[in-house]
């Protein structure tokens, strides 16, 4: 049974088929209240993507239910788990939302279906975006809302996100600017108080009502990995900004990450399973082919693929079905064909 904060999304498609259809209520950024973040009209609400994960939420809702500065609301997207972790939710967190979606649509079908709700429906300024497995401090949405006041012109910045660290290691996942390419920012500006780029990840990140309104929805035909990207992207082109608090740490996981010596140094190797390189590799051609189709980027992806290729041959034990993976992923993203062609846990 169902308790009043759980729903059913009739019919996944439903939500998600249109996902970069953008909802015309908006047509210019408007000012932000954040600008004096003890203004006690500021909504901000958390959306996480779960399957699965009966294991990992109690620690993660924990986390968002600790936070210094309350969230207003407490939203899992169940992305068709089969593990009992709805009746989980029903039975020992009773005030956390749940939207229930009948299938796994994956991160970027969930996420396109959490943000319309969160957003336009309950109308909350500022959304939260969480993996099932992360966990934020309980400073971090404090720290986050603190960290505008070094941003002179807050009512142009779309998305706010934390600067995440692996959490093992120590290494930080550099956020990326976008010319063709991935590009590291200078180290000077990695030394600021705020970071402004062109590329995060969705986990920690937190959109402004305003940019779901102007520019829809992730893609949600992406399925999984480099949706959040392609989001960023667009965010961007509409001349939004995207600010990262340096002083808001997260600690995050990407893959199976684990350090590796490789190309002449160490770094963090993620350790996808082959299905995940299918769409690392489908998206990111496709992006580059249809989406922002210069020379230069194309090179730039084919290229960045093939170091990757190189990498799964070196340090991979399931290299054989990685490499057919990503061909398969650059034979469709080249072709333009997206949705779900491999789930979680196959081959």
């Amino acid at each position: 049974m169902m308790n009043e904060n759980q729903h059913e999304v009739e019919g996944s498609n439903a939500a998600v088929s249109h996902p970069i259809e953008a909802v015309q209520l908006s047509t210019q950024p408007a000012k932000s209240d954040l600008t004096e973040t003890d203004k006690p009209k500021i909504s901000v609400a958390s959306i996480t993507t779960a399957f699965n994960a009966i294991r990992v939420l109690p620690r993660h809702i924990d986390a968002l239910l600790r936070q210094s500065r309350p969230l207003d609301e407490v939203i899992i997207i169940d992305n068709g788990s089969t593990d009992g972790s709805g009746a989980m939710l029903a039975e020992r967190y009773p005030q956390v939302t749940v939207l229930r979606l009948p299938e796994n649509v994956g991160a970027a079908g969930a996420w396109a279906a959490g943000l319309p709700y969160a957003a336009i429906e309950r109308g909350h300024d500022w959304i939260w975006n969480f993996d099932d497995d992360s966990v934020p401090g309980e400073n971090a949405l404090e720290a986050l809302l603190s960290g505008i006041k070094e941003i002179p012109a807050i009512e142009e910045v779309g998305m706010l996100a934390p600067f995440p660290v692996h959490a093992t290691s120590g290494n930080g996942y550099t956020p990326l600017l976008w010319k063709n390419g991935f590009v590291r920012p200078p180290k000077e500006q990695l030394q600021q108080p705020v970071l402004f780029v062109d590329l995060v990840i969705a986990s920690g990140c937190m959109v402004r009502r305003e940019v779901v309104e102007k520019i829809g929805l992730p893609r949600a035909d992406f399925f999984m990995d480099f949706f959040d990207f392609e989001y960023c992207l667009r965010i961007r082109s509409q001349g939004f900004k995207i600010a990262v608090i340096m002083a808001c740490q997260f600690a995050h996981e990407i893959g199976n990450a684990r350090t590796v010596k490789f190309t002449g140094g160490r770094r963090l190797w993620p350790g996808y399973p082959p299905w995940r390189e299918y769409y690392l590799s489908r998206n990111f051609i496709y992006a580059a082919w249809h989406l922002y189709p210069a020379l230069k980027t194309k090179l730039f992806v084919m290229r960045h693929l093939l170091r990757h290729a190189v990498g799964v041959i070196l340090l991979e034990k399931s290299r054989r079905l990685s490499l057919l993976r990503m061909w398969q992923g650059v034979k469709d993203g080249r072709s333009g064909r997206l949705g779900i062609r491999f789930l979680p846990g196959q081959p």
